[in-house]
């Protein structure tokens, strides 16, 4: 099955969402390849980036169900190789 890189940017606004996204990355442990997270004090926040190489398909799975919960926004970008 044909996999591509991507990163996929995550911004927590709720602290008590982490347990629930800690769960979901989990589940993708297999096809993350890295994982940086940076608390941002300043404005509440903590920024995450996490690089994955996956199919299409699992990267979509991921960042929906990043992106459906609440306190959490996620964005990816694909490798166009």
């Amino acid at each position: 099955m044909d996999t591509r890189v991507a990163v996929i940017s995550i911004i927590v606004e709720k602290q008590e969402a982490v347990p629930a996204l800690n769960a979901l990355l989990h589940e993708y442990a297999e096809y993350i390849i890295g994982r940086m997270g940076l608390p941002y004090h300043k404005k509440g926040i903590s920024v995450i980036c996490i690089a994955i190489d996956a199919p299409l398909n699992k990267i979509n799975a991921l960042t929906g169900g990043l992106g459906r919960m609440d306190g959490i926004n996620a964005k990816a970008t694909y490798s166009s190789v």
